[in-house]
């Protein structure tokens, strides 16, 4: 069988759907540390943008059609984001500063699944 290329190339940005904006920017900003970027078109619904690395997490304060409740404890077995943090003990200490509940890697691995205030699962995983 011939080998497959495919012409996908790079994650350009993730979109999270979040209830409120507010609320979702202090966890964003505040704990995770990141900065929006300003250059956000113009679009029909509230939202920011994060560049992360070469890509993007766009937030789009929409309503969610799936449930958040009934979500699996650990990220890792449900969808999610991952995104690479040079320092893994420091992201570890800003989550816990912030009381935010979070499970470890179950593969020994840096790595941790938290979830932002409107139950989307990030994967934060040391890359540096």
């Amino acid at each position: 069988m011939p080998e497959r290329v495919s012409s996908v190339v790079s994650l350009l940005h993730a979109s999270l759907l979040v209830a409120d904006l507010a609320r979702s920017r202090d966890f964003y900003e505040d704990v995770l540390g990141l900065k929006a970027n300003p250059a956000r078109p113009s679009m029909s619904f509230a939202g920011v943008w994060y560049d992360v690395g070469g890509g993007q997490i766009h937030l789009i304060n929409l309503p969610n059609p799936d449930p958040v409740m009934g979500r699996p404890e650990h990220g890792g077995r449900d969808r999610h984001t991952a995104l690479g943090v040079a320092d893994f003990a420091a992201m570890q200490a800003r989550l816990a500063a912030a009381g935010l509940p979070y499970t470890l890697s179950r593969s020994g691995r840096a790595a941790l699944f938290v979830r932002d205030p409107d139950g989307n699962a990030l994967e934060l995983v040391e890359v540096g």
